[in-house]
């Protein structure tokens, strides 16, 4: 945490911040130029591809099942509990016509 917090500062120091270039500029006859620092180095020249991690589905249920399956347990343990103590009792519907 301290170490993304430095590195953050240091950016933040080292990189002037970036002007938009819908504002108007104070000196006339000055352009502003785009500055996008996610995509172009400070000479202009564009940065490599980052590298991919590679997340399969595999990874994905092991991440999204258990955690679909904790919640179902939440809620009908709490659906249990406001039955038992009648805050919410659904109603017997009979359609006996």
């Amino acid at each position: 945490m301290a170490s993304a917090l430095g590195r953050l500062v240091r950016l933040s120091l080292l990189n002037p911040p970036c002007r938009s270039p819908l504002t108007p500029s104070s000196v006339p006859g000055n352009t502003v130029t785009a500055c996008r620092t996610a995509v172009c180095s400070s000479s202009g020249s564009m940065l490599p591809k980052p590298k991919k991690t590679p997340f399969g589905l595999i990874r994905i249920a092991l991440v999204v099942v258990p955690f679909l399956y904790v919640g179902t347990q939440i809620s009908k343990n709490f659906a249990a509990l406001l039955e038992e103590h009648d805050i919410f009792v659904p109603e017997d519907d009979d359609d006996d016509d």
